[in-house]
């Protein structure tokens, strides 16, 4: 297994100064966050996207997976990164959504990432049902599908808790629409500890649609709060176990943007943490 580090720790540096700094903490990958101030990718010149690569480059860094999620730089007043959603009412906020999917895209087939993650649905309004929500989500994500099967680039979809798809059978559910390769899950540990389905028990059934993990750790109360793996109640070692038995060689992405006012302690902690829990499992930490 790989361990990488996502950049939506570090908002207070430049993507050059977060490569740098997770490369020197040991970490073997990165995920780029598609996001102020990283790589917006709707303002992101060819120049930078060079200077992204040649910085993975000098600082020995490989891209475990761009995050299309978070939405920062709309500043959308209802949320800072949910919104503007594939599900919104307003077809116009809608496009928002998917316009930036596409581009991200596109800035991952250029900067060499092999996958690209997304919102799971929106928040759903009062008036919406889950199923007229999910023909909604379809219809904006198909014309991304489609442009990642051109790309050759995956979509990932992350369940994530209070949004449309919280649960795994959710998944399973709307996933079972798309007849696409190109289309896969991101299993966040955190978010399914927060919905009551414990990882451990989730990985080898979603194994097969699961092409990228993100870890954090959750409390004993399940609320939706990224920790410090080893801060919280998720058993990683279980957990990790059970990715192993998968034959699982992917990336696992350490996920801890509320720890933007010290992002090295947590990095390097995390690291320390994991790094621990495989060596004493016997599983191989690249």
């Amino acid at each position: 297994m790989k361990l990488a580090f996502s950049s939506n720790a570090y908002m207070h540096f430049s993507i050059e100064d977060t490569i740098r700094k997770i490369g020197e903490l040991g970490y073997t990958g990165i995920e780029i966050l598609a996001d102020v101030p990283h790589a917006w990718p709707s303002f992101l010149l060819e120049e930078r996207k060079q200077s992204i690569r040649d910085h993975l480059e000098k600082h020995h860094l490989q891209i475990a997976n761009i995050n299309a999620f978070m939405m920062n730089a709309v500043n959308d007043p209802r949320q800072p990164y949910w919104h503007p959603g594939w599900t919104d009412p307003d077809p116009h906020y809608r496009a928002i959504r998917r316009e930036h999917t596409k581009r991200a895209l596109h800035l991952a087939k250029e900067i060499g990432a092999p996958n690209v993650t997304t919102e799971p649905g929106g928040l759903l309004t009062a008036e919406q049902s889950w199923q007229d929500a999910a023909q909604i989500f379809y219809d904006e994500i198909m014309p991304c599908v489609e442009l990642a099967e051109q790309l050759e680039v995956l979509l990932l979809i992350e369940p994530e808790p209070e949004l449309m798809i919280e649960k795994f059978d959710e998944y399973l559910e709307f996933a079972g629409r798309i007849e696409s390769p190109w289309v896969g899950l991101n299993f966040d540990v955190g978010h399914a500890y927060c919905v009551s389905e414990d990882p451990q028990d989730w990985v080898e059934k979603m194994a097969p649609y699961t092409k990228h993990y993100h870890f954090e750790d959750i409390a004993a109360t399940r609320v939706h709060k990224h920790l410090i793996p080893g801060h919280g109640a998720i058993d990683f070692k279980a957990t990790l176990q059970a990715i192993e038995r998968t034959g699982y060689d992917g990336w696992i992405t350490v996920e801890l943007y509320p720890y933007i006012d010290n992002p090295d302690d947590a990095a390097r902690e995390a690291r320390k943490y994991l790094t621990a829990a495989m060596q004493d499992l016997g599983i191989t930490v690249e």
